[in-house]
């Protein structure tokens, strides 16, 4: 497949994603849809040139887990009955970077994450400063492997 081809469908992915992470966020038409909808602005502020998509769509989960990546994945966000997740894919190699973000999979080797219940403020400043670590991260990962 060429560059051109993959760019394609990446853009194709990126629109239909769109809808779904719409439906998503309307599914969720309370206090969870409000979070994940400010977590895509912050997201989307930390860096404009991140991709959003919808992921892992299957017939117990139809409208997938939102993703956002650059240079790879950078985290994924799910809604829960008692809680919003954002999942850092690398998170383990951003402890210290997170100021105090994160808040679940402490032990877990590879990823970390952040719970948001209801009433929770989320410290936006920290949380676009951490998805600028996690993309250099991702940036510096891909200029390595080349």
């Amino acid at each position: 497949m060429t560059k051109r081809q993959v760019a394609h469908k990446r853009e194709i992915r990126k629109v239909i994603s769109g809808g779904l992470i719409e439906k998503r966020v309307k599914k969720s038409d309370d206090w969870r849809g409000e979070v994940l909808s400010r977590l895509r602005v912050v997201i989307k502020q930390a860096d404009p040139g991140i991709v959003e998509e919808v992921k892992w769509i299957k017939p117990t989960n139809p409208l997938g887990i939102v993703t956002w990546s650059h240079n790879g994945l950078v985290c994924t966000g799910e809604t829960y009955k008692s809680h919003v997740k954002m999942t850092f894919s690398k998170g383990a190699a951003l402890d210290g970077q997170d100021s105090g973000l994160f808040n679940s999979s402490l032990d877990a080797k590879v990823w970390r994450a952040i719970d948001i219940h209801e009433g929770d403020n989320i410290d936006e400043t920290a949380l676009k400063a951490l998805i600028r670590a996690a993309v250099a991260m991702n940036k510096a990962t891909e200029s390595r492997a080349r």
